[in-house]
């Protein structure tokens, strides 16, 4: 049984024991999922957390929205090894900055981001005490993570989707400018994501034009030297442990992109032109450093004018 509890722009559902679970974290984990969901990924983080997989030490699981109601609940209660799941609906930075809000999410051993409009957690999440309460979990050993908005936000780099909620690759790449091209910063700063940004339901929806965009926008602001893009499959999760090894699960594929230049032409309604864009697919089963370049061959791809220089893919 759900129960339902409602205070202002707040909207609380509870499922499960109401008795805190207190356990030894054996984390932290981050939780990269490309969209949808993929249970498998998801027991494996609740027992990355626990150091088990048959025994009887039990999680508490906050899941964070900006929209949509309980809908994870009764998914995380049939897990193995969850004692309770608790699903917030905040909209405004009020909520966000709740004393019993923030503890709810300091006292789970996962938080989860749904999906949605990165774009309503852009305005409520950054430097609230609640992002305060998520990043203590990660570094008490515990899982954090989400999928498509919720993953957008785990970078160091995020498409906002600001004011728009899709930006179009054949669009983009004509004018890297677009109104729909809009990034942030300094979210989370997970160790494993620095100076990276994601990229959601990745080959279904034609997204790696866009995410060269994203990077390439992220070199010519001037503050980094490097880039990495993460492009991540629908049904896909990236598992990434303490030491930023990640393990690729579900559907696949996972892409990794490097840019290390500034582009040679981006500026407004034209097109884009970097040359040197170095990329790795990886399938489920996979294991990605994201500290490290893989040590096998990259593809190389230049963006000449807008258009890619070969199938990606």
């Amino acid at each position: 049984m759900t129960a339902v509890l409602v205070l202002a722009s707040l909207l609380r559902f509870f499922s499960g024991s109401d008795v805190d679970a207190q356990l030894k974290l054996h984390g932290p984990y981050l939780i990269l999922a490309g969209g949808g969901d993929y249970a498998p990924a998801m027991q494996a983080a609740i027992d990355g957390v626990r150091e088990c997989t048959d025994c009887a030490a039990k999680i508490d699981v906050v899941v964070l929205r900006a929209s949509g109601a309980e809908g994870y609940n009764p998914w995380f209660i049939a897990m193995n090894g969850v004692n309770s799941v608790t699903s917030l609906v905040i909209t405004d930075r009020a909520s966000a900055e709740r004393d019993d809000v923030a503890r709810t999410v300091r006292n789970a051993e996962i938080v989860f981001f749904a999906g949605g409009d990165q774009c309503n957690y852009i305005r409520w999440i950054k430097g609230t005490r609640t992002a305060e309460a998520v990043k203590s979990v990660y570094r008490r050993g515990g899982a954090v993570g989400g999928t498509s908005a919720g993953l957008a936000i785990q970078g160091d780099i995020a498409y906002d989707a600001c004011p728009s909620q899709s930006a179009q690759s054949k669009d983009v790449l004509l004018d890297p400018y677009d109104e729909d091209v809009s990034l942030s910063r300094d979210f989370f700063d997970w160790p494993s994501m620095r100076n990276v940004i994601t990229d959601t339901h990745f080959v279904q929806r034609d997204r790696l034009g866009r995410l060269l965009v994203f990077m390439a926008r992220a070199m010519s602001a001037g503050d980094v030297r490097r880039v990495k893009g993460l492009g991540i499959n629908a049904e896909t999760v990236v598992l990434v442990d303490r030491k930023g090894i990640g393990r690729v699960m579900g559907k696949g594929p996972v892409y990794i992109i490097i840019a290390d230049r500034k582009p040679e032409v981006i500026e407004r309604e034209t097109p884009l032109t970097y040359r040197g864009y170095k990329i790795w697919k990886f399938e489920s089963g996979d294991t990605i450093d994201l500290g490290r370049d893989p040590k096998i061959a990259p593809k190389v791809i230049d963006v000449v004018r807008g258009k890619l220089s070969a199938d990606p893919y």
